[in-house]
């Protein structure tokens, strides 16, 4: 079967770079540090230009090496098949800055770090635990380089909590469920006028998707894993112990958009979580820590709080969903070399704490998360989540 002039120039390039790719990795060694080993570096990324832009203009006024250093915001739902025409037109970024939700989209794309140039210890010691989803399912090195991290966080309206009696925002979802008749506001024909939080339904819920990998990874479901054939697959059932817990947590989220329910509180008529919480009519609000200045800057007049999301009474440990952005280097990359040692500078310990001051996120280092930055009640919160997110 002939192959399309396309699919011809990509699997040449392809074939191409991976040579590349090894010799490069194969030679570089930690030393090379001079003011030209950096050199042009083209990164597209998902996270907002404006934050990342500011920190590399930042550290290109004290770290010469990054001044060639440059960035691009992509569409995250476009992203792989837009780095699959740039490599197939030989116009390919020299790095690319995505979470774990695009990694299963790129892998194809992606030149793993090997082990000889960043070790399993040296990986461990250096990122949190969460990074280490980037590592090669054959455990030879590493899709790509942590940066920061995301977590999902508990915002909430402080006047609507403190005019019903409430001091604290709840720690644990039992607690929670006991706050439903102090807080929901509901009509004679039981339309809700305002609510306490918005979980049981989908569409109209921000951060569904997150909001109930949290509840899985609580109740230690490891959410996918390979079957025998080596097919990666949904499971969502049973817990790492063998239980079937899967369905009691459906249940549970369900149980507050069903008007049978005592914690009936949201239901799908209702406007998007976002915006209902910015409006003031939704006391808790479970998003990424991200958008605690999209919300400040929404509503100036919200009287909000950011706090840890609640776990089960009986947890053991605690676990929170969070996205993990890493730094990948693309197969047909110009300057992987330069590549490489940008991913290293920005996850140097002072890189990390300016990229997280400029963009809200927490870092993804250890050192750095060990270091909360005083008077910063988010990254109070953020910082510690991270270590703890799944």
């Amino acid at each position: 079967m002939k192959l399309s002039l396309f699919k011809t120039i990509l699997l040449g390039v392809f074939g191409v770079g991976a040579l590349v790719g090894v010799f490069v990795f194969a030679t570089y060694t930690a030393s090379t540090d001079s003011a030209d080993t950096v050199g042009p570096v083209v990164i597209w990324g998902t996270l907002p230009e404006a934050g990342i832009q500011s920190i590399l203009s930042s550290l290109a006024q004290t770290e010469a090496t990054l001044k060639e250093v440059s960035y691009l915001q992509k569409n995250p739902t476009t992203l792989a098949a837009d780095i699959a025409v740039a490599i197939a037109t030989g116009a390919t970024p020299d790095l690319i800055l995505a979470s774990q939700e695009e990694l299963r989209a790129l892998t194809k794309f992606i030149m793993p770090i090997p082990l000889e140039t960043r070790s399993a210890n040296a990986f461990v010691n250096t990122f949190l635990d969460e990074g280490r989803l980037f590592s090669t399912p054959n455990g030879a090195g590493y899709y790509g380089m942590p940066f920061l991290v995301d977590p999902l966080v508990l915002f909430s309206n402080r006047s609507i909590l403190s005019s019903s009696g409430i001091a604290r925002p709840p720690a644990t979802w039992e607690a929670l469920i006991g706050l439903v008749p102090n807080i929901a506001t509901l009509t004679p024909t039981r339309q809700i006028t305002r609510g306490l939080i918005a979980l049981g339904t989908y569409d109209n819920v921000r951060n569904a998707r997150a909001i109930l990998s949290t509840l899985f990874l609580q109740q230690d479901i490891p959410m996918s894993g390979y079957t025998t054939n080596g097919t990666l697959s949904a499971n969502l059932d049973k817990s790492s112990s063998g239980a079937s817990v899967g369905p009691s947590v459906l249940g549970f989220y369900t149980q507050f958009a069903d008007p049978s329910k005592v914690s009936y509180t949201w239901n799908s008529s209702l406007p998007d979580s976002q915006q209902m919480f910015v409006a003031g009519n939704l006391a808790l609000y479970l998003g990424y820590v991200s958008e605690a200045r999209y919300l400040r800057d929404a509503n100036p007049n919200l009287n909000f709080t950011v706090t840890t999301v609640p776990q089960s009474a009986t947890a053991r440990a605690k676990s929170v969903y969070g996205l993990v952005y890493a730094f990948m280097i693309p197969r047909g990359a110009k300057n992987t070399t330069g590549a490489y040692q940008a991913a290293v500078l920005l996850t140097n310990p002072a890189q990390q704490s300016l990229a997280a001051a400029a963009t809200g996120l927490a870092p993804a280092t250890l050192t750095t998360l060990s270091q909360i930055p005083p008077d910063n009640v988010v990254a109070a919160v953020s910082y510690p989540e991270a270590l703890y997110s799944r």
